[in-house]
């Protein structure tokens, strides 16, 4: 199911992941990949894909390790031009049963052996790789994308101050011709 609100999603159901695990590859198409452009605040998502691998942990938790690597078209800050940057996140995420409210887990506790980057709720039984993928595909685009070779001109200096548009006024003061 793709929605603006969720436009990558593939839900996978704690019961569909065995005692040996499992392991699924995700690769966005078209449609997808045009509508992750806006949440992830790029020109272009040319390239989109996500491998996972689940661990059950304990009778109802989950653990999910993988990567997303996208190939996003975003604007220079500097120049405007166009820059091509590629994503390579890693992901690491436990997830638990809900809870009851109080902050703790359900009757059912889940024995955690190894602590996981991130613990989120495990809601209805079920989790959406897509919407994970998308995710920590926004958390790896660059905020502030430059072009190759391009970088910021500082200020001119004081040394400078023959160009600076109040010099002319500077002079005066210094020679005594301008009141305070």
């Amino acid at each position: 199911m793709t929605t603006a609100e969720r436009p990558w999603s593939a839900v996978v159901r704690l019961d569909e992941v065995g005692e040996t695990g499992k392991h699924v590859e995700l690769e966005a198409n078209e449609a997808t990949r045009s509508a992750l452009a806006k949440p992830a605040g790029v020109e272009a998502v040319e390239r989109a894909v996500a491998t996972f691998d689940l661990a059950r942990r304990g009778r109802d938790g989950l653990r999910v390790k993988g990567t997303v690597r996208a190939t996003v078209r975003q604007a220079c800050v500097l120049t405007l031009d166009p820059v091509v940057n590629e994503i390579d996140e890693t992901i690491d995420v436990e997830f638990l049963p809900e809870g009851d409210g109080s902050g703790q887990a359900t009757d059912r506790e889940v024995e955690l052996t190894h602590s996981a980057d991130e613990r989120e709720p495990l809601i209805g039984g079920t989790i959406d790789l897509g919407a994970l993928a998308t995710e920590f595909l926004i958390l790896g685009v660059d905020p502030y994308p430059r072009k190759a070779g391009v970088s910021f001109a500082a200020p001119p200096s004081a040394a400078d101050a023959a160009g600076h548009p109040f010099a002319a006024l500077a002079a005066l003061k210094e020679k005594g011709t301008v009141k305070k």
